[in-house]
């Protein structure tokens, strides 16, 4: 968003909480969210320039519950490091927290 941003970067902190209740114990991978694909899937996303945190926890949010059938809620999180706000020591960030529908529609 700010002009600075765009010639140095910014460092961001990404965390992803899925929500899966399974009826039995997990035995296998193929019963749960593998997390190194979803790892991916944000990796991915987080290398396209947006100017705003809420678009792209919006975005995670919904890749995932789309990719992952397990996934019935997700809630994704970002934080910017080292925003570029005159006196500002600290980081500032947004979460975004998304249901799957009933019928299946994220």
């Amino acid at each position: 968003m700010y002009e600075q941003e765009k010639i140095n970067g910014n460092d961001f902190e990404v965390n992803a909480e899925i929500y899966h209740h399974p009826v039995s114990t997990i035995k296998n991978i193929q019963e749960t969210i593998n997390y190194e694909l979803v790892y991916r899937l944000i990796e991915e996303r987080m290398q396209i320039p947006t100017p705003l945190l809420e678009t792209i926890v919006m975005e995670i949010a919904g890749q995932i519950l789309h990719k992952f059938e397990l996934a019935e809620e997700v809630t994704v999180s970002i934080k910017k490091i080292n925003p570029p706000i005159e006196g500002m020591n600290g980081s500032v960030g947004v979460h975004y927290h998304l249901k799957r529908k009933a019928n299946d529609e994220v």
